[in-house]
């Protein structure tokens, strides 16, 4: 039987990790143990930022965004005397179960612990959804009706003036934000680092469409991938045609969680903790065919799998004639 739970939220925030927080402590507490709330993330753990989270301080957080145990990205965790220190903390507290929620990096710290003694469970909490061992992280079902309701709104003033903007999205090296953006019909022409299109192909789609009477079209990128400027300024020389640019930037973070998000968040947290009190350690909870599925940390975080049916289905609704 556990007695202590530690929660952190790591990396990158994303919306609907406060909801998976306020489960996880509700869950605990059911069950009589307590839970330790790390602030700052690993960073904070390290410099013994930990205080005791009960059910009634997360009662009215599962519908803000961001975390309230705030995040970092921790240099000193990166380095194994930093992680022997964090551990350090956590005895002293009497901790031996820790739950981790953010995205890759996050999980890569959370596999340091378990091979320190320590049980641990990840949660995928990015709005980046580039781990591909699931179908859906917390966060990114939020972020992407945030870039379709922005690009909408970009769509009415392009179509008034009938004028092509690029607009960056983020995702790091993952292009799922703008392929589900296009699939859900808010791009006409996208470029991820999975399908990546030259200058050049983007003018021949573009001529494409505007020969076609499309003359306020949406060019969807994935952050990292391009010079905006210098691919703005290409557009513009070789169409001969106006074209604006638009970085979404970090508005796609914030904002109230989705349903979905929620509930996806509610559902992880509690499989959290019943993992940890069965004695389960070194997983990370996923989502495939809505089932909730465990992954081995170590093997999930080395392996890499093939998004093909996604692309094959953006090619029948993009690029077909």
């Amino acid at each position: 039987m556990i007695h202590k739970i530690a929660v952190i939220t790591s990396g990158g925030d994303s919306p609907g990790m406060n909801a998976a927080i306020r489960a996880i402590v509700k869950s605990a507490n059911y069950h009589n143990i307590e839970v330790y709330g790390v602030e700052g993330g690993y960073q904070g753990l390290i410099e013994d930022k930990l205080s005791i989270l009960r059910t009634p301080d997360v009662e009215t957080i599962a519908n803000k965004g961001g975390t309230i145990l705030k995040t970092s990205r921790s240099l000193a965790f990166m380095d194994e005397p930093g992680r022997k220190q964090a551990v350090d903390v956590l005895r002293n507290y009497g901790i031996a179960d820790v739950i981790v929620i953010g995205g890759e990096g996050s999980l890569q710290g959370a596999q340091k612990l378990h091979e320190l003694g320590v049980r641990v469970v990840g949660i995928p909490g990015t709005i980046d959804n580039d781990l591909d061992y699931t179908d859906y992280s917390i966060g990114f079902d939020t972020t992407l009706n945030t870039v379709l309701s922005s690009i909408g709104r970009i769509k009415d003033t392009g179509l008034s003036h009938n004028k092509t903007t690029i607009v960056e999205v983020m995702g790091r090296h993952c292009g799922d934000l703008a392929l589900f953006t296009a699939i859900a019909g808010e791009g006409d022409i996208i470029s991820t680092p999975e399908y990546k299109l030259s200058p050049e192909q983007i003018c021949e789609k573009l001529q494409d469409k505007i020969s076609k009477g499309r003359n306020d079209n949406i060019i969807v990128v994935t952050e990292r991938m391009y010079d905006l400027d210098e691919l703005q300024q290409h557009i513009e020389e070789h169409m001969n045609i106006e074209v604006r640019t638009t970085v979404l930037g970090f508005i796609q973070r914030g904002g109230e969680p989705s349903a979905f998000d929620r509930i996806l968040a509610n559902k992880m947290g509690v499989k959290a903790v019943q993992m940890l009190m069965e004695g389960e350690s070194g997983y990370a909870i996923g989502i495939k065919s809505n089932q909730l599925i465990q992954k081995d940390l170590k093997t999930m975080l080395d392996e890499k799998t093939d998004k093909q049916p996604s692309y094959d289905l953006l090619e029948l609704l993009l690029h077909t004639t």
